[in-house]
């Protein structure tokens, strides 16, 4: 199994192995850096629905008491989930044990602050030292009267259900709206299917049947193929594939047809700011469509660029007093609705002015034209490698790949945070030439590094 360090602990992707250890200590450095013995405000965990799930519940649980510090289970929880009740309970941090839309033999962590978003700089070095400490010279636990205590919460799904349908607006109903939901058989098979029906949808849902090895498999925002089926199957005016975690959603439209990331961000900014709830601008990522940025130009809305990952959209929009932003993979982001990246409350947003305006998901994303991208991964000997546009050879070859596209066109290079490659992005008017450059550039990155 792989370590992500995803939003927790920076730099050491791929650096550990995910082990009932590692995660051990991780528990440990956790507690002993956010204790507090007068008063010791809980830590939340919560996990998907994977296998391995149980055993790194266990151990950092485990880890967490040892340096003194209670936690709450929640059990199998949307990580948007895990984020809000943090925030609601007043604890002291949140931990989400997932690896998001990876494969079941996968796992990672996800810490989130006292506010229930993304830990800040401070934090996370002073976590990561005394990861270290622990990792090289042992855990040093607590005297037995000091250990800590684990409660299990039950009432979890109930509290994040009724979250997630206060954010439409009051008084607002589904009702009449058929929509299948493909929860990856993972951490949103539950709360989900429930929301939408206690909000007047009827309901098919699909891949809402965990056994700890099938999240993700074949299912999900990553392979929306099948929902696409059962939309027009079932005759449904919507499809949301989730992924295994929950904070990303990606949309199938009536006639089955896939409405990705930006094009979400695209349907809810137009609305917002036809209704002036805009606030701002919008925040894509570098590799957010060249159509969502011309879309947005049109109308008049401002629209900024950041790395790819979350983080960085959740970063800029706090820069600039915005609250609205995303990235195509289905990661967005409505800060005046939740306090992180929620697949229910994204596709309840979609949902919402799809009933107000009496449209179809269709017609509602038509002003957006897509550009054709494709993409070739590269592989490497580690991940995050360095700035590899600085090798001079890489230099010269994407500069003429850029004159080759035009001002219709771009060029992204990124060294994956999770895997050993490069990802290779080419986009632009025409799909055959697209594919050629991506393919010279990719030739040359494989021989340069």
């Amino acid at each position: 199994m792989k370590y992500f360090g995803t939003d927790g602990v920076r730099g050491r992707v791929g650096e550990h192995p995910m082990t009932a250890e590692f995660v051990l200590q991780f528990g440990w450095a956790v507690g002993t850096v956010l204790g507090q013995p007068q008063a010791p405000r809980p830590v939340v965990i919560g996990k998907d629905t994977r296998i391995s799930g149980y055993l790194f519940e266990s151990a950092l649980e485990a880890g967490l008491s040892a340096a003194g510090a209670n936690s709450i289970l929640l059990g199998p929880m949307p990580t948007p989930a895990v984020a809000h009740l943090t925030h609601s309970l007043d604890a002291a941090a949140g931990i989400v044990i997932s690896a998001s839309h990876n494969p079941h033999h996968d796992n990672g962590l996800k810490l989130f602050s006292a506010s229930g978003e993304k830990v800040d700089e401070a934090l996370q070095v002073e976590i990561e030292q005394k990861l270290d400490e622990g990792l090289s010279r042992g855990m040093t636990m607590v005297q037995a009267q000091s250990l800590g205590k684990a409660l299990r919460m039950d009432d979890a799904v109930g509290r994040y259900i009724e979250f997630c349908k206060a954010t439409i607006e009051p008084d607002t109903t589904l009702t009449g709206l058929k929509c299948v939901l493909d929860c990856a058989n993972g951490a949103t098979y539950r709360i989900a299917p429930e929301v939408f029906r206690e909000l007047g949808c009827e309901v098919v849902a699909i891949h809402d049947q965990p056994d700890g090895l099938n999240i993700n498999a074949d299912c999900g925002s990553t392979h929306p193929q099948r929902l696409s089926e059962a939309v027009v199957a079932h005759g449904a005016d919507v499809g949301m594939a989730f992924d295994g975690d929950g904070d990303r959603v990606v949309l199938v439209d009536h006639t089955g047809e896939v409405v990705d990331g930006d094009q979400i961000v695209y349907l809810l900014a137009l609305s917002r700011h036809r209704a002036g709830q805009l606030h701002g601008g919008v925040v894509g990522t570098v590799m957010s469509n060249l159509g969502l940025a011309q879309a947005l130009e049109a109308n008049g809305i401002a629209f900024e660029r950041t790395r790819v990952g979350d983080r960085y959209v959740h970063e800029a929009l706090q820069r600039n007093g915005w609250t609205l932003g995303g990235e195509a993979s289905g990661h967005i982001l409505c800060l005046d609705q939740s306090r992180t990246g929620c697949g229910i409350v994204s596709a309840l947003q979609v949902c919402q002015q799809l009933v107000q305006q009496q449209r179809s998901l269709a017609d509602l994303v038509k002003g957006m034209v897509k550009y054709p991208q494709t993409m070739v991964n590269v592989p490497i000997q580690a991940p995050g490698q360095g700035d590899i546009e600085a090798v001079p050879e890489i230099a010269t070859a994407l500069t003429d790949a850029q004159r080759k596209l035009g001002e219709h066109g771009r060029v992204v290079l990124r060294p994956s945070g999770t895997e050993p490659v490069v990802r290779v992005m080419v986009e632009g008017e025409d799909s055959q030439q697209i594919e050629a450059v991506a393919a010279e550039l990719a030739s040359v990155v494989a021989r340069a590094i």
